[in-house]
């Protein structure tokens, strides 16, 4: 089928609360998708988060926004997958950038309202009181540098001791502020980030003393004034300088050239210490493939950002890209830590993909070197000799283990098929003929096993078109006997009375089915009919065209006509 056709089938699964069977369906339709779909990705997503599988739909979710970046829905998709995960922080910035791309989308404005009412009721059972955005200031990445970049406060954080204060206004900002008036670098520190001068007072007060503006002279409204811009706080000049070096290594990593754009870095990095400049250089280190002294340059780039409370996001770019160098040497369990403690000090989309990616492909390196043919042949007889015992759930697990010794050999999983009947686990039975199927096309048992699933689920009509499968498959007809009984219950439950259905009411109903309605309209059929009703021998000759045997077999079996 086609990926549309399997979209279809996997939305009226959703919509059936099928959900299980809707992402089945939906991974159908992306591996049949030519190119990639971002509304697969996304349907998929939706089923994963309702059945509360949140990893999988964050990753879904992932993969939709990287396909198609201008899709709210995508977003909003991203918002229920961390809301469901627990990160209420990270699924209001996605509610928020769906917003963004369409501000009248219904599903992220509840999105969104739904995630800061569970914020606040959070805030409300910590006993947390409003804290006038001091908490976020604190918290603010850019804090530090910004102390660090004014020359009064720069010394300040020479102190241990100031450097704990700060730390407090963090964690509890209204606590802290009651001490800020007793330590006036605090106050100080505060107006810097503020951009104003918390120092200025009335010549006559105390050092410690706060005060609040006078009450206005008349209460007429005055014309507003122009809000005075505060001048950009002055940096430092080593600063100054360094970053003209880094402007002119990064005009020379443009051009590949790399070596040159090392040293400009370099020069950077003596003149001033900011973890971009390192950053930068295992930037072009990288590039010129010299991955060791790349790691190297990176981790220098983690110590002293933790040391000097960099930005998180520089801290956790340089601990990505540990990771990537690793993936280049191909230490995928190096690759995939670094690609984790990137993640804990910032949750970046690339990151968590490129992690995704590589634990699947260790996951794939891990089962191709666990393929061992012989101690699979030695895993299906101990199946076999457990199957014969009727110990059937210990024959599944050595069924299982054959499989993953040998996962292209098909008779592993229509063994493990026989053994899911055997404990009425039907649709997993039917998964296994499936696979099977899909490995040999010509392994009539799972052809048949597949259909006795399908009868004993009430799917009759699959059941059929599987039967009529195995009869193709059966090109010497050594089977037919099995087929023509599996065919026959089959029709049997297609065509059985409703309970307390009388056999008038049960005609009339089959009389109307869509399938039957069409061969009665058919005037090949037709012509069929009245030749046998004519020359009952005649039948048997139209007999041997498989189409027409289905078709009379139907009618026969719904009680339209009478073979005998």
């Amino acid at each position: 089928m086609s990926a549309e056709e399997f979209k279809a089938q996997g939305n009226a699964a959703f919509s059936a609360k099928e959900y299980e069977k809707a992402a089945e369906l939906f991974t159908k339709a992306i591996e049949a998708s030519e190119t990639p779909n971002h509304v697969l990705y996304s349907n998929r997503s939706g089923a994963y988060a309702a059945m509360k599988k949140y990893d999988s739909a964050l990753e879904d979710a992932l993969q939709t926004t990287k396909i198609n970046p201008q899709w709210a829905k995508g977003y909003s998709r991203l918002g229920a997958a961390h809301h469901g995960l627990g990160d209420l922080v990270s699924a209001k910035d996605a509610y928020e950038q769906a917003l963004k791309v369409d501000p009248a989308n219904a599903q992220a404005k509840a999105g969104l309202q739904s995630v800061e009412d569970a914020i606040g009721r959070e805030a409300a059972a910590d006993g947390q009181m409003p804290d006038m955005g001091f908490s976020q200031m604190f918290k603010d990445p850019q804090t530090m540098a910004k102390l660090y970049e004014n020359p009064k406060t720069r010394e300040y954080l020479k102190d241990p001791d100031f450097q704990q204060k700060i730390q407090a206004m963090a964690s509890n900002p209204m606590a802290a502020l009651q001490s800020a008036t007793q330590d006036p670098r605090l106050m100080e520190a505060m107006g810097v980030l503020l951009g104003i001068d918390m120092q200025a007072s009335p010549a006559n007060a105390g050092e410690n003393d706060t005060f609040m503006p006078d009450a206005p002279a008349e209460e007429k409204p005055k014309p507003k004034a122009e809000p005075k811009k505060e001048p950009e706080p002055e940096l430092p000049s080593e600063k100054v300088e360094a970053d003209k070096e880094k402007a002119q290594g990064n005009d020379l990593y443009k051009n590949r050239q790399f070596d040159e754009a090392i040293e400009h870095y370099n020069k950077a990095w003596s003149l001033f210490k900011d973890i971009t400049y390192l950053n930068n250089r295992a930037a072009a280190e990288f590039e010129k493939g010299d991955y060791e002294t790349t790691i190297k340059t990176c981790q220098q780039a983690v110590d002293e950002g933790h040391e000097m409370h960099a930005d998180f996001k520089l801290i956790a770019r340089a601990l990505g890209r540990i990771g990537s160098c690793y993936l280049k040497l191909d230490n995928l369990n190096e690759a995939i830590n670094y690609f984790e403690k990137s993640l804990t000090e910032h949750r970046s989309p690339d990151v968590l993909t490129k992690l995704r990616d590589t634990q699947r492909e260790l996951r794939k390196r891990e089962e191709e070197a666990y393929i061992d043919p012989v101690k699979a042949e030695e895993a299906r007889n101990e199946g076999n000799e457990l199957f014969k015992k009727a110990q059937f759930p210990e024959s599944v697990k050595a069924y299982t283990e054959a499989i993953k010794r040998a996962p292209e050999d098909p008779r592993g999983y229509g063994n493990r098929a026989a053994a899911y009947l055997k404990l009425m686990s039907y649709p997993e039975a039917v998964s296994d003929c499936d696979k099977a199927i899909s490995l040999d096309p010509k392994f009539f048992k799972a052809y048949t096993r597949k259909a006795t699933a399908l009868n004993i689920m009430k799917q009759y009509r699959k059941s059929m078109e599987v039967l009529d499968q195995a009869r193709e498959v059966d090109t010497e007809g050594k089977h037919t006997r099995e087929i023509d009984e599996l065919e026959n219950r089959a029709y049997e439950g297609r065509f059985a009375s409703l309970p307390g259905e009388s056999e008038t009411a049960r005609a009339e109903r089959l009389a109307q089915d869509p399938e039957i309605d069409e061969i009665r309209r058919d005037p090949v059929m037709n012509t069929i009919l009245q030749q046998a009703a004519n020359d009952p021998a005649a039948l048997n000759n139209h007999m041997r065209n498989p189409e027409v045997r289905r078709k009379i077999r139907l009618l026969a079996a719904a009680g339209i006509i009478r073979t005998r």
